[in-house]
Order: structure tokens, then C-alpha cells, then sequence
């Protein structure tokens, strides 16, 4: 298949005067984890729910697969699948059983159920019944029912969220396996640590409005490179720093040498330092998305 997993263009929600999306235009392409960023209160579900036609845009266009999401919101969700808020199974019932109902909406043969519980290990769970599984384990299964008819594209909000350390890291293997076999998923998060490793592209809106997209590096470089030098002599980094137009700020204490820079390869600053005198036991590079982030939204915590 060509063309983006999903294409908005001035894609526009209001209700009355509030406007809750504004004009987002945005190209995901195919075959990547893009994420999709921004404070409580941005937007994120809102658009999550344009796209999958469960809500009618005040105005502006979006395509899913390059299905029209107005014209044909069946067919957009037919092709995709979704975890949204909560896992939504039916805790009464076994997994195998909760798999079962959705492999016959979806005319799934029961060889798909077995192969996908066995992929993550939780085949000789399939008669427990799901409430008293784990919300780890409810979250694996959760997306197991999302892929039971193989979708090209998969919208997950906030997907290791409550996770501990273990699950949340079984989820995203999850994802990763997803995309090395082509498929695409749009996903949100607060983690910001997550989407720097998991995303290869990410989006980040404010107020309904998109306010950067691009790698997780390109807008970490957007809002410049925080360096830590630890080492001993650093009265002689003052006349050094001066010539290095490429330091935004800087800040020494005692031994320690804290930088932000323009420039991404502090390889020239740092030779400078030890030509100085400056000798040098630790070098950091400390840049970060979240920081990037707050940048961005000027927001310290959700709004």
C-alpha cells in the first residue's frame, strides 16, 4: 500500500466557542511509531477520535489508509485497530474467551489466537479468567485484540501508562515487532522518556494547534544541547567559553561545568577546555525530549 497511514489537513474541532483542535495538518507515514505529544487538555484524545470517525470534524479533512473519515468512518475502522482510556475487556470472562467474541466479529481463525497469546507468552493463561490478571497482563492482551485481523495501523492512548517497569517494557516490545513487520502505529504519551527511545517521528500540540513535529532528536536539537563537564581546573574555562558563540548559557560549580549549546558535537568546545588547562574526567550529554517538551508547551506539568 502507498501514501501516509493518516493525512489531516486543517483538520478543525470546536463546541461553541471552544475550539479543541485547530487546524491540525499532519502526514504520519507508514511503518513508524509516530508520537503524538502534548499536555492534559491538548487535544490528543479529541483527534484520536476525528481520525477514527467517531466524531465529525468542525471543519477541515483527514484520511486514514487513505480512507475519508467522513465519508467512510466504517471502513477507516474496519482497517485499524484501537486501545483507548481503558483495555475494555470483559474481566468475567476467560482471555481465550474474550479473543474469541472479537475473532468472530473480525471472521479471525482460531489459529490467529493461539499464535498471537503464544508471541507474548501468555498461551497457558488463556482459561484464567481476565480479572484476575494483572493490568500488565490486561494491557498485553488488550492490544492482542487489537491486531487480531492484522490492521495496517494501530491508535493506542497512552498504552504503558499505570505499567510497571516489566509490563510497560512487554508492551513496547510489542510495538517494535509491529513496525519491523510494516504495520504503523500512532500513539500517545506522557512519558517523554518513552517516545525519545520508542517514536521515530513525533508531534507535539498546544492548545489544539501543532506546535513542532519531527524526530525525537530534531526537536531535541530545536531546543539546544545541555552538556555536563565534571573536572578540575575549571578557572580556566571562563576565556574559553567566551570564544564559543554556540553557548547559550552556562553555570560553574566547584568542579562541575554545567553548558547548554547550539551545536549538537561538543568535540571543538571540549578540546578548547583541555588546550586550557581544563582537566576533564567527565563529559554528559544530557539533552532530553522532555526538556524540548516543556519547551514547546511552556508547561511544566498538564493544563
Amino acid at each position: 500500500m502507498t501514501g501516509p497511514a493518516i493525512s489531516t489537513k486543517r483538520l478543525t474541532k470546536r463546541y461553541g466557542s471552544t475550539t479543541v483542535v485547530d487546524e491540525l495538518s499532519l502526514t504520519v507515514p507508514r511503518g513508524i511509531i509516530f508520537g503524538f505529544l502534548g499536555p492534559n487538555g491538548a487535544g490528543k484524545t479529541t483527534t484520536i477520535d476525528l481520525l477514527l470517525g467517531l466524531r465529525e470534524p468542525t471543519a477541515g479533512s483527514a484520511r486514514v489508509l487513505g480512507v475519508d473519515v467522513v465519508a467512510d468512518p466504517d471502513l477507516v475502522r474496519n482497517q485499524v485497530g484501537a486501545v483507548l482510556d481503558e483495555p475494555g475487556l470483559y474481566e468475567h470472562l476467560s482471555a481465550l474467551d474474550n479473543l474469541h467474541f472479537w475473532a468472530r466479529v473480525w471472521s479471525v481463525p482460531e489459529e490467529r489466537i493461539e499464535f498471537l497469546l503464544r508471541g507474548i507468552g501468555l498461551w497457558d493463561r488463556r482459561l484464567d479468567r481476565v480479572g484476575s490478571w494483572s493490568r500488565g497482563m490486561q494491557q498485553q492482551l488488550a492490544l492482542i485484540r487489537a491486531r487480531l485481523h492484522d490492521p495496517e495501523l494501530l491508535f493506542l492512548d497512552e498504552p504503558t501508562a499505570g505499567l510497571d517497569v516489566l509490563s510497560a517494557r512487554d508492551v513496547r516490545a510489542q510495538l517494535r515487532v509491529l513496525t519491523e513487520a510494516g504495520k504503523s502505529v500512532f500513539l500517545t504519551t506522557h512519558n517523554m522518556t518513552e517516545a525519545e527511545e520508542l517514536c521515530d517521528r513525533v508531534a507535539v500540540i498546544q492548545r489544539g494547534r501543532l506546535v513542532a513535529e519531527g524526530t525525537p532528536a530534531e526537536l531535541m536539537n530545536r531546543s539546544g544541547h545541555e552538556l555536563h563537564i565534571v573536572g578540575s581546573g575549571l578557572d580556566h574555562a571562563a576565556k574559553v567559553l567566551k570564544r564559543h558563540p554556540e553557548i547559550l548559557a552556562h553555570m560553574m560549580d566547584g568542579d562541575r561545568l554545567w553548558l547548554r549549546l547550539a551545536d549538537p558535537d561538543p568535540s571543538g568546545l571540549v578540546a578548547d577546555l583541555v588546550a586550557a588547562g581544563v582537566s576533564i574526567r567527565e563529559v554528559a550529554n544530557e539533552s532530553r525530549l522532555e526538556d524540548a517538551f516543556v519547551e514547546l508547551t511552556g508547561a511544566d506539568h498538564g493544563d
